[in-house]
């Protein structure tokens, strides 16, 4: 995401010359540089062009450190007012209801449905909340099974009405029933509507009246681009909304919907979709955003997506087998686990400074460890736990099993091998200590 943005704006810092000052005469070309990289990323013209200005204003003038050239401070001064035209900071969701009920609006296809099953699924694991699903969408039958699939697949109850067509009675009837059974967040999924069509934005009004919501949410395909900036200001309009929900953002997005939509309906981003797993959702931090569209990376997102994947007593144990050299196949099946639960890995990538714009052009599949894991799967249970015992006929059987070639099984034992020794060396290299701590 963000790529060509990134790339542009890299561009238009390396216009600026000079030193000492950065004046009228040498910054004129970078900006102008600047406002076409945002309107080319789809950014609305009139927030690009106050950007621009924004940020000659706050350049102009800057005295430059004899250590920093005027491209760097350059840098400086677009990030800080990118990060703040996204919002400056993030803004959390209202969960003070009893229960809080959360109402997602949006056009079709936005993605409501895949992101209420997201946002309960992350309530429920990060926040210890007892969510409950509610399927008012009575025009998509498929809508109505999309979300019973999802709650099943992340443990949340759904609540169905399939013989009434009635949106809100169905909600006023759900949260009803989310009281009895003591659930204290309920996320009413609604249908895909226009903003043009007053019968379908008549009735969500009539919901959000109903039920009074605590929380309202506009979802929003991100590359749909200044189209879905329109549409949130006619949804605004008519919900007065609290936050908005950017989807599809692993895609191939040029970023102007991020880069716009604050500015023109004046509501926060809260949540960012980056793929399809249930886990594939972000609380969105402007100034972490502002780093990654200026290629310096995410590194607190990348650590926090791997606390939640880590449990402090089974990598004591790991460290403990580690320093034995008991390291076993078992060991490295769970470690690449894990890895896949943090998500898309390019995007993962993305998050380290400087390996985004390397991978640029590299095709890295999600599927990438299949083959890794096929080859695993077909040891037996002996043979993962002592890797010693794997001689060239043992190895010719696993190729055969997992459909790979004995190519394949031998560079991964010796990748295996390898990884054992380095993680060995570094556990003696700390003493045997092992520190685990939490930010």
């Amino acid at each position: 995401m963000f790529e060509s943005l990134g790339e542009r704006l890299e561009r238009s810092f390396k216009i600026l010359k000079g030193e000492g000052k950065i004046t009228e005469v040498n910054v004129a070309e970078t900006l102008k540089d600047v406002r076409k990289a945002l309107l080319n990323a789809d950014v609305n013209y009139k927030v690009a062009k106050t950007f621009t200005d924004t940020v000659k204003e706050k350049a102009l003038g800057q005295n430059v450190l004899t250590s920093v050239k005027p491209s760097q401070l350059m840098v400086k001064i677009v990030h800080d007012e990118l990060a703040q035209l996204m919002g400056g900071t993030s803004t959390d969701i209202n969960l003070d209801g009893k229960p809080s009920v959360i109402l997602m609006s949006g056009l079709q296809g936005s993605g409501k449905t895949t992101f209420s099953g997201k946002l309960a699924n992350m309530l429920k694991t990060k926040k210890s909340k007892n969510p409950f699903l509610v399927a008012c969408d009575v025009y998509r039958p498929a809508a109505i099974e999309q979300l019973k699939v999802l709650g099943e697949q992340i443990g949340v109850p759904v609540y169905a009405e399939l013989e009434s067509k009635d949106p809100v009675s169905i909600a006023k009837n759900a949260i009803q029933e989310a009281k009895s059974k003591g659930h204290d967040v309920v996320i009413i999924d609604t249908a895909g509507r226009l903003a043009v069509d007053e019968q379908m934005m008549s009735e969500i009004a009539a919901i959000k009246a109903a039920i009074n919501p605590n929380e309202i949410l506009f979802v929003v395909d991100s590359m749909t681009g200044q189209d879905a900036v329109n549409t949130a200001k006619e949804f605004n309009d008519r919900l007065d909304f609290d936050g908005v929900v950017l989807t599809k953002l692993d895609g191939d997005t040029r970023g102007g919907a991020a880069l716009s939509i604050r500015s023109v309906v004046n509501k926060p981003i809260k949540f960012i979709g980056t793929g399809e797993k249930m886990e594939a959702i972000d609380v969105f931090h402007p100034e972490r955003m502002a780093d990654r569209i200026l290629g310096m990376g995410d590194i607190v997102s990348l650590v926090e997506r791997a606390q939640e994947q880590y449990d402090e007593n089974e990598a004591r144990k790991l460290q403990k087998k580690i320093s034995k050299n008991q390291f076993d196949f078992n060991d490295f099946l769970a470690q690449i686990q894990q890895v896949k639960k943090m998500g898309n890995l390019k995007d993962l990538a993305s998050m380290i400074p400087g390996v985004g714009k390397a991978l640029k052009n590299v095709d890295i599949d999600d599927n990438a460890f299949k083959s890794v894991e096929a080859i695993i799967y077909s040891m037996t249970p002996r043979e993962r736990t002592n890797p010693g015992l794997l001689d060239s006929s043992r190895r010719m059987r696993i190729a055969k099993g997992s459909g790979t070639d004995i190519q394949e099984v031998n560079r991964l034992i010796k990748q295996f091998d390898e990884t054992r020794k380095l993680m060995r060396a570094i556990t003696q290299n700390q003493g045997g200590k092992f520190k685990i701590g939490r930010r």
